[in-house]
């Protein structure tokens, strides 16, 4: 496998950068937050959909919404749409309007009301024989998109339509996965069935390395990047994700420095 002859370097990555210190700045710091595993989806579903733009902005962003419910799963199962839209009608983050926020929180209450919780919903649509969680993941937004209509979900992007689904990929992580930087929480669905939060970055990381020949981001080349690091991890394929992503954030490690370094591994081999 591609990835295979990579895997001293990852290794390393890993041990280094997949620590809590190195979470800030990203959304993911919002998690660790909530003890209740009901607010904590509830708060991850939020953080990770608006997880897109500057860094910066996307975590102001999210404390804006989390400040107007600070008790996530109270909050909505009282909320009514006429509620959520009143405390959402001045917010805006780039393309997402209160609005569409405001209906994504409302789905998410209807969600809460027929199976308890974010994390049962996901887990009646997942079946073991699955190979990855891509069926359950569309069944999980169409449940979750029931109450939009006709109305614009682009925080709700559906794998059926071929997206790569990096946001909704990223929330899984965090949900699912369980070491000292993912909180975890959704027992039922095993990491070895994560699908990689495939972004520019990701991608444009993925080709240097050959972990995939697809040109475009898109849902295809997540798949194929995956299965390229099962080669290294088969039970967590998405294991080096965090660390991965810490490239080109931090000042002492670069994306093209760590691929040169992982280029002299091979010359060295």
């Amino acid at each position: 496998m591609p990835a295979r002859k990579y895997s001293e370097r990852l290794c390393v990555l890993y041990r280094t950068y997949n620590r809590r210190e190195f979470v800030h700045p990203d959304p993911l710091e919002f998690l660790y937050h909530y003890d209740n595993l009901n607010d904590r989806e509830i708060v991850g579903l939020v953080a990770s959909s608006l997880a897109y733009g500057s860094v910066l902005q996307i975590l102001k962003s999210v404390s804006t919404v989390l400040e107007r419910i600070r008790s996530p799963y109270e909050f909505l199962c009282n909320a009514s749409p006429e509620e959520l839209l009143e405390t959402f009608k001045d917010f805006k983050y780039r393309f997402t309007t209160g609005n569409e926020l405001a209906w994504m929180l409302y789905g998410v209450k209807k969600v809460l009301e027929r199976y308890g919780s974010l994390g049962s919903c996901f887990s009646q649509a997942f079946k073991d024989e699955h190979e990855n969680v891509l069926p359950a993941l569309s069944a999980f937004v169409r449940e979750l998109s029931s109450v939009f209509d006709s109305k614009p979900r682009s925080l709700l992007p559906s794998p059926d339509a071929g997206s790569a689904c990096k946001r909704l990929n990223l929330f899984l992580r965090w949900m699912v996965r369980c070491d000292e930087v993912d909180p975890g929480g959704w027992n039922t669905v095993p990491p070895s069935k994560l699908i990689i939060p495939l972004d520019i970055h990701m991608h444009r990381i993925s080709l240097q390395l050959g972990l995939t020949k697809r040109k475009q981001a898109d849902l295809r080349a997540a798949v194929e990047i995956t299965s390229a690091f099962k080669g290294i991890e088969p039970g967590d394929p998405v294991r080096y994700d965090f660390s991965l992503t810490r490239l080109g954030i931090r000042d002492d490690l670069t994306p093209d420095t760590f691929i040169r370094d992982c280029t002299k591994n091979i010359l060295v081999h």
